[in-house]
């Protein structure tokens, strides 16, 4: 990239994110936080069953014990509505109703046997929309729901108490913002926004608060290690310790009261790391990396596991896959 054209894009990324020169510096160097306790042991992986047809940039989800690859990059196409379900039980997967659009970087949670679907892309990681639609996983039956107050795609969800946050994302540029979803009137209201916007972030919620990690200003030549937590009672954002490799396009889930963040994608590559937080001690500690690293995928918890299928084997999307790969600690 010339410097003219970096310069330009450096000024809009600034903007989008509302944070000024030398800031931008400090988050996106990311250093190991020290003395970080662990688990016991680092963990292993375990190969699954692979998915029947390669697939990335792809919204993950689990319900009713069973876990969704929704939408996303396959076949050559950029707005694929698959809909595959894996379960880890019996090592399977099923062909299910697909998504009333095609659509890639959705938006998805499963909660209450449902899955939720909101935004996405409709071209290549850009053209977002507001569509919101759930799926019964029982009845294999989808329904639209109150649209997205406004157009999302490469944002995050998580369920907190019955509500479903929606948090980042992007339109045209990363914003911070935070709508939050109910599944009970099917109407949505708004909480305060991320402290600085982004795209491609890990979101998960642990001991009644949210944890926003990682992501990027609008393009992966600008990754951030940031780590913001929510806390509802006060409707704010703190900072926490930030994650030690700054990437986005990462899966995060929560497995035995910490966090995990894995993968994501950079200038020239992609990343196998696996980094945990406890929240008790605001500290990292460096676990045993992905057997497969991997960009545009989701993490999900499945019994003492967590499933992490599909995704591209290289930045961008020209090679997507069909591995499928569980972290355990036991």
């Amino acid at each position: 990239m010339d410097r003219c054209r970096r310069r330009r894009m450096t000024r809009r990324v600034f903007l989008a994110g509302g944070v000024a020169c030398g800031w931008l510096g400090a988050v996106v160097a990311g250093t190991p936080a020290a003395n970080a306790a662990a688990p016991s042991g680092r963990g292993r992986w375990l190969i699954k069953e692979p998915l029947s047809l390669a697939r990335a940039e792809v919204g993950v989800a689990a319900a009713s014990g069973k876990v969704y690859v929704l939408g996303g990059y396959a076949g050559g196409r950029v707005d694929q509505p698959f809909n595959q379900e894996y379960d880890a039980a019996s090592n399977t997967w099923r062909d299910r109703a697909p998504m009333p659009r095609g659509l890639n970087h959705v938006v998805t949670v499963g909660f209450n046997g449902r899955v939720y679907a909101f935004g996405g892309f409709i071209a290549q990681n850009r053209n977002a929309i507001a569509d919101a639609n759930e799926y019964d996983v029982a009845q294999d039956r989808w329904r639209p729901l109150a649209p997205l107050p406004q157009k999302l795609g490469a944002a995050s969800a998580v369920e907190l108490g019955g509500k479903l946050h929606v948090i980042g994302g992007r339109d045209v540029v990363s914003v911070g913002v935070h709508q939050v979803y109910d599944p009970a009137t099917n109407t949505w209201a708004e909480r305060a926004p991320l402290p600085q916007g982004r795209d491609h972030l890990g979101l998960v919620a642990v001991g009644g608060r949210i944890h926003a990690i990682g992501g990027r200003f609008n393009t992966f030549e600008y990754n951030t290690s940031l780590h913001d937590m929510y806390d509802p009672p006060r409707d704010a954002w703190v900072p926490r310790a930030p994650l030690p490799t700054s990437r986005s396009g990462v899966g995060a889930a929560v497995l035995n009261g910490w966090i995990f963040v894995f993968g994501g994608e950079r200038a020239g590559g992609v990343f196998s790391e696996n980094e945990a937080y406890d929240p008790t001690t605001d500290r990292w500690t460096t676990m045993q990396p992905m057997l497969t690293p991997r960009h545009g995928t989701g993490a999900v918890p499945v019994g003492k596991s967590i499933c992490i299928p599909a995704g591209g084997l290289v930045n961008g999307g020209s090679r997507p896959c069909t591995v499928n790969e569980m972290f355990t600690l036991s």
